[in-house]
């Protein structure tokens, strides 16, 4: 079994409420998901993330591939940590870890991923050609997005 990781990071210059808001609400994923996805939540979710909380979208990872996915929200540290795990979807298994952390001038954003894909060692030889790049796409997104709707983040200590 081979499981693939990636870490993502970002620091921005807004409150540690503000961030936690934005992130722990689901509503807010089709906001920071490339447009070409049609991410589009199915389930009827609240504003704020809870442990045991199920989110069912609908996803085009590629033109004209739509995909369902449900997660779960197993994990919930206010302010700090959530954790999403895929209980249906286009991966064997799917991780993802969402850390905030105050520093001065703002926040720091951490996403760590780890994730296992279909087909066995065929399914493997995909991700280095299709889906790690398409997942540093996906998250190079975001980044751009985040820093669009808060700024970018100037370390006050420099």
């Amino acid at each position: 079994m081979t499981l693939f990781s990636m870490h993502c990071h970002q620091q921005l210059p807004i409150t540690l409420d503000e961030a936690w808001a934005f992130i722990s609400n689901p509503g807010n994923l089709s906001v920071i998901t490339p447009p070409e996805m049609n991410f589009t939540i199915i389930s009827p979710t609240s504003n704020a993330i809870y442990a045991g909380q199920l989110i069912e979208y609908k996803v085009s990872p590629f033109k004209g591939i739509a995909v369902d996915w449900v997660t779960e929200i197993t994990h919930v540290s206010d302010r700090q940590f959530f954790v999403d795990e895929q209980r249906f979807g286009p991966y064997a298994f799917w991780h993802h870890k969402h850390f905030l952390k105050e520093i001065p001038g703002g926040v720091e954003m951490d996403d760590i991923i780890h994730y296992k894909l279909p087909m066995g060692p065929i399914g493997g030889m995909f991700n280095p050609l299709i889906v790690k790049p398409k997942l540093n796409k996906i998250f190079e997104f975001r980044k751009q997005k985040l820093t669009a709707l808060f700024g970018d983040f100037k370390n006050p200590q420099q």
